[in-house]
């Protein structure tokens, strides 16, 4: 087993609970500005630390007398909000313990999740969402309170604690160790029921302190601005959760946005104005594809993509020198690269609100083209990799040398090794302590401190990690031939057009491949070409648009042997989406739903 660790240096090990920083915080710089609220204009409210410690103290004594106790388990339902934030840190401060739930939950999985944790009240955002808890009440006899955020629960719980000391609440945090459970996070459940993963206060503060310690400097290198960040990472998910608790313990300031449509997203980022950004790489396909659109539209995509292959290539050849491969990028490339950085850049990064330096993505792998791109175009970006169960990343590029396409290091204090049949395994302080009721998956899962994360990957002679797939999702063609089949359908998806890609050929004598088209991308391109939009499946019967997307799949091909290349595809008319239960909460395929519901559609490609 090949491993390879990042010594620790400047992290300290985790105490106390994660709300004795915001404490701390709001006695050394009561004026920092901690939080930014929307207001209803669009326009944002500075909150301080002082403030928000008040905040956080006076909701914490409303839900002492409601009758949450040390220990007690309370879930949270609801979108990326500020109030999310003030629950997380009111909970922590009297010794509870927060359980996120996914506002778009089936009634089954909250039943599910809400019976397995014991929770005893559950915070929601409307009606609707009350509603669902409200219809599987009858099975969780824990359940004592269901509070409603469009109904001013906050007001009405702030009020109730008035009477009651801070000493109480102080006396309860002060019992708050780094050992103690923090929260209860469900995984995403792309094969089975998710399993609720028990994460301490120490792992998400060991996490939060090695983000601090790797990229804290980079983070704060904003030109004299207090670093800022816009989050609208889905605060049920455990990396939209580190990212949180990293910018309070680092002191930034935080927004908070509860959609990530592009309508939504890039008015917010125009207004906040980050410094920096945590991101999906779904979110930047879509920008990139949306400005690669309006400079089609504006009759300047030959300038856009002169600017996008020059921002890739100075980006290549300063990483290469980075690593001593070659001496950076020449003098024509240099020339070329100022003169769009003059013309072309900066536009892109005003999209993001025009002060964004730095990026990091995770939660799913990043095409490498495109990486080099953003940061060729003068955004920093940072890929890295990580889990439910290692409290979010474990690894990431570090700021000296980036090599995109890989997700980087083990992150300060952490180790990553790859077994022999190239599993990922990693330990650090950020790795959780088992699976709630799930003893033997523990122990199958943590092994003398390492954790068989399910995921296969490399690692180079740098030690950088790059990840090939799951082991669950590999296919095993009926000639005995295995495919890891991520790397072939990401190099699918690169192409514009395309939007998923699906490849199986489980027990079939050829690989194939189901393919679902961009909306936005196929009415751009069917304009362009001068076609009408017609219904979606005399559409998908266009012979042009057909002969595009087989470009894309023997582009894809080349990358790998004939035998593992896709030799039929399907494509389908719509998107796969959560609400056929064919997508996670956090976007991933649920391979094996997918397969079920294309059934038919599968077995149509082997039909000779």
């Amino acid at each position: 087993m090949r491993e390879f660790t990042t010594p620790a240096p400047g992290v300290p090990e985790a105490t106390g609970g994660l709300a004795d920083s915001l404490y701390d915080t709001a006695e050394r710089t009561p004026e920092l500005v901690q939080v930014s609220r929307r207001t209803g204009d669009g326009r944002w409210r500075d909150v301080t630390a002082r403030e928000f410690r008040n905040q956080v103290l006076a909701l914490a004594k409303g839900l002492l007398t409601h009758g949450v106790r040390y220990g007690d388990r309370v879930a949270l339902m609801s979108r990326t909000r500020y109030e999310w934030t003030l629950f997380d840190y009111a909970l922590w401060s009297i010794g509870a313990i927060t359980v996120p739930v996914y506002p778009t939950a089936a009634p089954e999985q909250v039943r599910w999740i809400l019976a397995e944790t014991q929770a005893v009240a559950c915070l929601v955002e409307d009606e609707d969402a009350a509603m669902t808890v409200g219809a599987v009440c009858d099975a969780l006899p824990d359940l004592t309170g269901i509070w409603q955020l469009d109904r001013d629960c906050v007001a009405a719980i702030t009020e109730d604690g008035r009477d009651v000391p801070d000493s109480l609440v102080h006396r309860q945090r002060l019992g708050v160790g780094a050992q103690n459970v923090a929260t209860v996070v469900y995984t995403s459940g792309t094969t089975g029921r998710p399993k609720g993963c028990l994460i301490t206060h120490g792992n998400l503060a060991s996490e939060a302190d090695a983000l601090l310690a790797g990229w804290g400097e980079v983070l704060r290198d904003t030109g004299g601005s207090q670093p800022g960040t816009l989050l609208f990472l889905p605060l049920a998910h455990v990396y939209g959760r580190a990212v949180q608790i990293a910018a309070v313990r680092g002191g930034f300031r935080i927004g908070h946005l509860p959609e990530v449509s592009t309508d939504a997203l890039l008015p917010a980022l125009e207004s906040f104005r980050p410094t920096f950004l945590h991101a999906v790489p779904y979110v930047f396909e879509k920008i990139y594809q949306q400005a690669r659109r309006a400079a089609e539209d504006a009759g300047r995509g030959e300038l856009f993509e002169q600017a996008r292959q020059v921002a890739v290539d100075w980006a290549a050849a300063r990483e290469q020198k980075s690593f001593g491969r070659g001496p950076g990028p020449g003098a024509g490339l240099r020339l070329r690269h100022l003169a769009y950085e003059r013309t072309v850049y900066p536009k892109l990064r005003a999209v993001l609100g025009g002060r964004v330096r730095s990026v990091m993505c995770g939660g799913s792998s990043l095409r490498r083209e495109l990486g080099l791109f953003f940061t060729g175009a003068g955004l920093q970006l940072y890929e890295g990799y990580g889990l439910t169960e290692t409290s979010a990343a474990i690894t990431a590029n570090p700021t000296a040398r980036q090599k995109l396409g890989t997700v980087g290091q083990p992150v300060p204090g952490a180790s990553v090794a790859i077994a022999d049949d190239e599993e990922v395994w990693v330990r650090g302080a950020s790795v959780f302590g088992g699976y709630l009721n799930h003893p033997q998956c523990t122990a199958d899962s943590l092994v003398d401190g390492w954790f068989a994360t399910g995921d296969l990957g490399r690692l180079d002679e740098d030690g950088y990690l790059t990840i090939i797939g799951r082991k669950k999702d590999l296919i095993v063609t009926s000639s005995g031939k295995n495919l890891a089949p991520a790397a072939l359908e990401e190099r699918v998806e690169a192409h514009p057009l395309v939007s998923q890609c699906l490849v199986v050929g489980d027990d079939r004598p050829y690989v194939a491949a189901l393919i679902t088209l961009d909306p936005a991308a196929l009415a751009h391109w069917l304009k362009s070409h001068g076609r009408e939009q017609l219904e979606a499946w005399a559409v998908l019967a266009d012979e042009d648009l057909h002969g595009e997307i087989q470009r894309a799949v023997a582009a894809a091909n080349t990358a790998v042997s004939r035998a593992e290349s896709i030799r039929a595809f399907r494509l389908l008319p719509r998107e796969f989406s959560q609400e056929q239960g064919l997508l996670t909460p956090s976007l991933k395929l649920r391979r094996a739903a997918v397969a079920e519901y294309y059934a038919e559609d599968i077995e149509e490609l082997y039909r000779s």
